[in-house]
């Protein structure tokens, strides 16, 4: 591993992405740990957005190995028959985020929101992103410790590895961690952003944690001690679960922890966006590297694309989900793409531009061109920055043959009105 180039692309990335400071970190087994930093104290905690997830998984999971949460047994009060194994997975057929907030407690704002949500598809069919699942995860981690989530955190996880709680939104706040930056690329403007996560939402998005950090808890989901969760548990957590096809997000998914294959090996970990941050951890289970790389830039999460076939070439190949691979033959798009689609409370409309391309508006405002391939596969353009980076896919009913949804970043909107528009 040549630290030296890594340290100098990163610093060069920086610059070229407009992000004010970054966090890099590597352990390989034999080697230890090595750091690099650009404008951020080592120490520094960086917002790392949905990463939070995989702690809170983690600390479900160390619940499961200890007898007090079941994978399997069907949820008490929820109105779904929904799972723990489901949730993690994200193959709850739940909707990303409801609208409305129920009051300040876990359990009512998940419990609510089950109530009166309206599922994209039976329990364990398929895979839609959730972050109303991952605090119906903390609400069951309330039930079974009788701590709050933050407490249960602190206790079952953070503490145990040597790592200070340090959260962006909840009764323990740390006002000390890092401001995220909203970058503007055209206008080349950096803004300072605050954190707007709801306290109900914390499960799924309110750690702040620093390169370092992570990489000490992606160590342990290496198995490397502490052991805090049972072997075949994390093994577990690791493996690609059926059914979880998170299309245009990573490769596979297992419980709480993402799957991304390169060269055939399989990494995990998890990717996490803040407001005006952006944070990715790589765990590659069979040989115990752990990579980290926290920014606190709106713009870092196009940073870590450029800098992973870097790091390859100074020999850190590491695991990173590339949609693109999997696109052969354009195709004109089938009328049937046409309509409007709804995850939750949010509105997805497709409609043709011309033969060849179509235009996705989201909530009403212009989002993506899509270019389609072979499998109803497409390439998206973003409406605002002209990124070409990130693909999606319709799925057909698998019964009526019709197209019933379509799946961006993991999540899917199911359609709502069949017509042409």
């Amino acid at each position: 591993m040549n630290t030296e180039q890594i340290a100098r692309r990163l610093a060069g990335l920086v610059d070229e992405h407009l992000v004010p400071g970054a966090q890099f970190a590597v352990h390989r087994p034999g080697e230890g740990l090595w750091t690099t930093t650009i404008g951020l104290p080592a120490d520094a905690a960086v917002p790392i957005g949905s990463i939070t997830k995989t702690f809170t998984a983690t600390v479900a999971m160390a619940l499961v190995s200890d007898g007090d949460l079941d994978l399997d047994a069907p949820l008490p009060d929820v109105g779904l028959p929904l799972t723990l194994r489901q949730l993690l997975s994200h193959t709850g057929g739940l909707p990303s985020d409801p609208d409305d907030v129920h009051g300040t407690s876990l359990r009512r704002h998940a419990l609510e929101a089950c109530r009166t949500l309206v599922p994209l598809h039976r329990p364990g069919a398929g895979f839609s992103y959730s972050n109303i699942g991952y605090v119906l995860v903390g609400h069951l981690i309330e039930q079974a410790t009788g701590m709050s989530w933050w407490e249960a955190v602190d206790a079952v996880l953070l503490r145990p590895l040597g790592l200070r709680p340090r959260f962006t939104v909840g009764p323990d706040t740390d006002r000390a961690t890092v401001p995220g930056h909203a970058v503007n690329s055209t206008t080349k403007r950096v803004t300072p952003v605050r954190q707007s996560l709801a306290l109900v939402d914390a499960p799924a998005g309110a750690l702040a944690a620093g390169a370092t950090d992570l990489v000490t808890f992606g160590r342990m989901l290496a198995g490397a001690p502490p052991s805090l969760v049972d072997a075949d548990d994390l093994d577990l957590m690791r493996a690609p679960v059926r059914h979880a096809e998170p299309f245009g997000m990573a490769d596979g998914w297992g419980l709480g922890l993402a799957l991304y294959e390169r060269d055939g090996t399989v990494w995990v970990g998890h990717d996490g966006t803040a407001d005006g941050t952006s944070c990715h951890l790589r765990i590659n289970p069979d040989d115990g590297t752990v990579v980290a790389l926290t920014t606190n830039g709106s713009s870092g999460f196009a940073l870590w694309r450029d800098l992973v076939p870097e790091l390859a070439e100074a020999g850190l190949p590491v695991g990173d989900y590339d949609g693109f691979r999997a696109l052969r033959r354009r195709i004109p798009p089938p009328p049937d793409c046409a309509g409007r689609f709804r995850n939750g409370d949010t509105e997805y409309k497709v409609r043709p531009a011309d033969r060849e391309v179509l235009k996705l508006t989201v909530d009403g405002e212009p989002f993506a061109d899509l270019s389609l391939f072979d499998g109803l596969l497409f390439a998206m353009r973003d409406s605002d920055t002209g990124d070409t980076s990130q693909t999606g896919r319709f799925l057909r009913d698998p019964q009526g043959g019709a197209i019933e949804w379509i799946q961006i970043g993991g999540r899917l909107a199911r359609r709502q009105v069949p017509e042409m528009v």
